[in-house]
């Protein structure tokens, strides 16, 4: 082989490496100048951090189902505090990098919010979570035949284990905390396949019976009681925008579901409609408009328009 026939050179391993971390380092400086106000280091919340406070979190409304398997009752009352403890430091660890973040997006290096005084707002909310999630657990046993028990519900399904997080996150996000609120929710998600934003307002006695692939948009309303089955999306039908067609954020664009409203699998809602009390809607609807208290929606109305 002669030397203008001979092959091109391979890289050593150390330079392609190299080469590689140079490019990346090059892609991180062009997206932090492109999007970006200042600030280095790490700046946002930890999922890993907020994934502990969420099971220390669960541990102490739940201690003697969802905390350690070695926890006796005369020590109850020592686990939560202690537990309850941890959870706030890394809330308050966690609120202040979010609050940071938030300034700075704005141009401003004065956090809106105490990180400290939002973590104690959240600390008070505790005993008013652990109502609502016993509702929703005695909706749950009380909806399917198949539950034995209150503690079969609470450990084994997964629409209860959604709706623990989304309590606390719908809290978090209420008090100014969207950030770590969302990253609650989106654990849920992925261990749960069902997708609750953090600003829906559900009602107490909520039940979601199997669950997987139910979505339930940001400015979503349910009221008490409420009933929805595997597959059922609460979204919305359309996105406004300002005059420059960036979206605009914020605005009720999802359903509002009334008391005692039943929601069957891979039904989709869409928009700023209203399921009326007691209403039923049929597997596999999809709805965009308004029903009447009381009202029987099947797939076949609901391709014919009417009620």
């Amino acid at each position: 082989m002669t030397p203008d026939s001979a092959p091109p050179s391979t890289p050593a391993p150390g330079d392609e490496l190299q080469a590689v971390v140079e490019a990346l380092r090059n892609e991180r400086r062009r997206w932090r100048d492109t999007h970006r106000r200042g600030g280095d280091g790490r700046e946002l919340p930890s999922r890993e951090l907020l994934a502990g406070m969420v099971q220390c979190l669960s541990g102490a409304l739940f201690p003697m189902r969802l905390g350690p398997p070695t926890l006796q009752p005369e020590h109850e009352d020592f686990y939560v505090g202690h537990t309850l403890g941890a959870a706030m430091t890394t809330l308050r660890q966690q609120a202040a990098l979010e609050l940071r973040h938030e300034a700075r997006q704005r141009g401003d290096d004065t956090p809106s919010q105490d990180a400290a005084e939002l973590a104690s707002c959240f600390l008070r909310t505790l005993p008013g979570v652990r109502v609502l999630l016993d509702s929703d657990v005695l909706a749950a046993y009380q909806g399917d035949p198949a539950a034995r028990s209150v503690d079969e519900v609470l450990l084994c399904y997964p629409g209860v284990r959604a709706l623990i997080s989304h309590r606390l996150a719908h809290e978090l996000y209420k008090l100014g905390l969207p950030l770590i609120a969302r990253v609650i929710a989106e654990l849920a998600h992925a261990d749960t396949g069902i997708d609750i934003h953090p600003g829906a307002t559900i009602g107490s006695g909520c039940f979601i019976d199997h669950g997987t692939g139910v979505v339930i948009g940001e400015t979503a309303i349910l009221g008490r009681g409420v009933r929805i089955y595997q597959n059922v999306t609460l979204g919305a039908k359309s996105f406004p925008t300002d005059g420059d067609g960036n979206l605009v954020k914020g605005q009720p664009r999802h359903p509002i579901v009334e008391d005692e409203a039943v929601i069957y699998a891979g039904a989709t809602v869409l928009g700023r409609v209203t399921i009326g009390r007691g209403a039923v809607i049929g597997g596999n609807v999809w709805l965009t408009r308004s029903v009447p208290p009381g009202s029987l929606v099947t797939q076949a109305d609901s391709l014919a328009g009417t009620t």
